[in-house]
C-alpha cells in the first residue's frame, strides 16, 4: 500500500479527483520528504505561496464563491453549502507546514475515503489569505456517531487509537487526527469522514 501511494503522490496511479491536486503537488516539490521541519518555517512558506499563486493565475484556478452561503467554521477552514448535494470548504492550510503537505492530506483522504472525496475547484483570497477550495458531498446525518465503532473501523485497518481522537498507521508512516464525532458522521449505520487531517512520518519515505 506504500508503495501505491507513492505512486499516488507522484502522479502515476489515479484516485478520484486527484489529478488537479497531484499536479500542484509536483508543481511544488522542492524535496523529496513531506512533514519534516523547516528551518525557516514561516518563510519557506510564504515564499512556496507566492509561489503556489503563481500557479493558479497561469492555470485560471482563481474562482469566486457565494459569501451569503455560510455554514460554519473551524480552526482549519470555512464551509459554506454550495447545493443541496455538495458544501464548499475554505482551507489556508494552516494545520501544516507547507501547502504541500495539505495537498498530500487531500490526496490521502481521497484514497482512504472515496465516498467524501475533496474536489479541488480553485483558490481565492479573503483578507489577503490564500484559501483551497474544495468540493465535498453534504451527508446527512441519521445518527449520533459512536467513536467506539469509529475506533474499531480504524484499528481493523492497520491505524492505532495513540491518544483521543488521533491514530497512526506505523506500519505506512501515517498519522490521522481529530476524528470526533463532527468530524466523522453516520447516516443510515455507515460512517462517513468528512474532514480528516493527515500527516506523513518520515517513516512514510522509507522503502
Amino acid at each position: 500500500m506504500k508503495h501505491e501511494l507513492h505512486n499516488v503522490f507522484s502522479g502515476k496511479s489515479q484516485i478520484r479527483f486527484g489529478t488537479i491536486i497531484q499536479s500542484i503537488a509536483s508543481y511544488l516539490n522542492y524535496g523529496t520528504q513531506t512533514g519534516a521541519i523547516i528551518k525557516y518555517e514561516k518563510h519557506f512558506k510564504k515564499q512556496e505561496t507566492k509561489s503556489l499563486e503563481n500557479y493558479i493565475s497561469e492555470k485560471n484556478l482563481w474562482i469566486s464563491i457565494d459569501l451569503t452561503q455560510y455554514i460554519s467554521e473551524g480552526a482549519e477552514q470555512k464551509v459554506y453549502l454550495k447545493d443541496t448535494e455538495n458544501v464548499l470548504k475554505l482551507n489556508d492550510s494552516i494545520y501544516y507546514n507547507s501547502w504541500k503537505d495539505y495537498f498530500y492530506n487531500l490526496l490521502l483522504h481521497n484514497y482512504f475515503f472515496p465516498d467524501t472525496a475533496y474536489d479541488l475547484i480553485g483558490f481565492t483570497k479573503d483578507n489577503d489569505i490564500l484559501y483551497a477550495v474544495v468540493q465535498q458531498a453534504y451527508v446527512s446525518i441519521t445518527a449520533n456517531t459512536d467513536l467506539k465503532q469509529v475506533k474499531e473501523f480504524l484499528t481493523l485497518n492497520g491505524f492505532e487509537n495513540n491518544r483521543n481522537n488521533d491514530y497512526i498507521n506505523r506500519e505506512l508512516g501515517i498519522i490521522l487526527e481529530d476524528l470526533h464525532d463532527e468530524n466523522v458522521l453516520t447516516r443510515n449505520e455507515v460512517l462517513y469522514f468528512i474532514d480528516t487531517v493527515f500527516y506523513l512520518t518520515e517513516a512514510f519515505w522509507d522503502e
